[in-house]
């Protein structure tokens, strides 16, 4: 024990044992009792990599097997036919699990091993195991940044997320809405157009909406606490977040899934420039999170960067998913999983003067997609799930509004986009304060998106009251 705990003490050792440190801490333990083993090669296998059983006495099977029909071997990739005890996280196999397709026996691992086809036959349940790193859990957000000081915690990853899963569900999987925000006035008005317009779709039909958190990480209460459900976070130490307040927010997370009693299984985490253009039900399925993917999140074009936070040994860097934290579905268990090491991930990056030059303002969102892959999470793709205008121009059934770009145009209804428009809308034109009632609606030609926009800001600032105060 005491050497496992030295060697993850130790940055250069934890980095290079990664997952099997403990395992040389054992080897390393017998030594100092100068205590020698007889090394037995048949005591174990482990499929799909070891081919046969002969005399060997125990089976491993904690790598996944995974085959195509015509009985090839598509490690890496979920096969059309396969075996992963991951795919059991929540309860046992069911008897009579079906047989590997005709040619494993002959694919180029040679053959299948036996004894897995006689699991797989009887559908015994069975117990699993899982590698982790226990994070001490405290206060200190320095604490926090040093318990896992390489960003990485080490357990069975959930299943792979195939490319268009389709799980039908048999009721309701309500979630539990929530966002980060400040106490600036910029922030305070968007949050109460967001939670006016989350009030509405709650109640249609469709809607899997269940409660609703403003994370309010400036550290103090605030005048909109009885109006919007709030729970009041620390802000991180002075100086930490290095000018780039958006580091606040996985720190907020932390806190806030610490701290908050949440009843419903899963989470959207969402931000103060969204707004529910249609009821949402649970876009996610089971251990697999459904998240939007940004265009400008590239993680494989990122590679040289990336690999500086997930190291060759998790895999591809295909696996880090073109997302940010936000809007994301997510079981709760999984994000207070993933929530620290977002943290930690996020920290490091910008204490990285390349990454943060190259990753900029979208640095928190990288930091999210390389957390979740570190633990083996990937989500559902969903470019349904937000439009943006003034780029998308139809509603559709998209859920979400996001307005985080200005939207410009001339009276002939023509985009003009990087120059002030003779009409515009943009959030940033009211960062002392919330925009008046009643904007001007935009000159005929201007695309759906942008009209209903306006159509929903107008309708939110006429009925919340008294809104014109801070």
């Amino acid at each position: 024990m005491n050497v496992s705990m030295k060697m993850k003490d130790d940055p250069e050792t934890d980095k290079a044992f990664g997952w099997v440190l403990e395992m040389y801490a054992y080897a390393v333990a017998s030594a100092l009792h100068g205590m020698q083993h007889i090394l037995q090669k048949d005591f174990m296998l482990q499929p799909p990599w070891d081919l046969d059983i002969g005399k060997k006495i125990i089976i491993h099977y904690t790598y996944s097997c995974d085959y195509n029909m015509k009985g090839e071997l598509t490690f890496g990739k979920i096969g059309e036919w396969r075996f992963d005890k991951r795919s059991f996280l929540r309860g046992p196999p069911p008897r009579n699990l079906p047989m590997p397709p005709p040619g494993v026996s002959e694919s180029l691992m040679g053959r299948a091993s036996p004894i897995l086809l006689v699991l797989v036959a009887l559908g015994f349940a069975f117990a699993t195991y899982n590698l982790i790193t226990v994070i001490v859990h405290n206060r200190s957000v320095r604490n926090w940044m040093t318990e896992d000081s390489n960003g990485r915690i080490f357990f069975d990853p959930v299943i792979e997320m195939p490319e268009n899963v389709r799980i039908q569900k048999t009721g309701k999987l309500p979630f539990h809405v929530a966002l980060t925000a400040t106490d600036a006035p910029y922030s305070k008005w968007q949050c109460r157009i967001m939670y006016y317009w989350y009030k509405k779709q709650k109640e249609q039909p469709g809607s899997e909406m269940g409660g609703f958190t403003r994370i309010l990480h400036s550290g103090n209460p605030d005048n909109l606490m009885d109006e919007i459900p709030t729970i009041v976070v620390d802000p991180l130490p002075a100086g930490l977040d290095r000018g780039y307040i958006v580091l606040n927010r996985p720190w907020a997370f932390v806190q806030w899934l610490e701290k908050a009693t949440i009843e419903e299984e899963y989470i959207l985490m969402a931000e103060p420039d969204h707004i529910f253009v249609n009821p949402i039900s649970n876009l996610a399925h089971g251990g697999l999170p459904a998240a939007f993917p940004f265009f400008y999140i590239k993680p494989e074009q990122n590679e040289k960067i990336i690999r500086k936070f997930y190291p060759e040994e998790f895999g591809p860097v295909k696996n880090v998913d073109p997302i940010g934290n936000s809007p994301v579905i997510i079981k709760k268990d999984l994000l207070e999983k993933i929530a620290p090491t977002w943290m930690n991930v996020s920290m490091k990056m910008k204490d990285d003067p390349e990454t943060d030059k190259a990753f900029g303002w979208v640095l928190e969102m990288y930091a999210y997609a390389v957390a979740s892959a570190l633990h083996g999470v990937q989500h559902i793709l969903r470019k349904d799930f937000m439009l943006q205008p003034p780029w998308d121009l139809d509603i559709g059934k998209k859920f979400i509004i996001h307005y985080t770009y200005g939207c410009d145009y001339n009276m002939k209804g023509e985009l003009t986009y990087g120059k002030i428009g003779e009409w515009r809308f943009d959030k940033r034109s009211f960062l002392r304060g919330p925009p008046p009632k009643n904007l001007p609606m935009p000159p005929p030609g201007v695309p759906e998106s942008v009209v209903t926009l306006v159509k929903m800001v107008n309708e939110a600032t006429a009925n919340i009251p008294n809104w014109e105060t801070e």
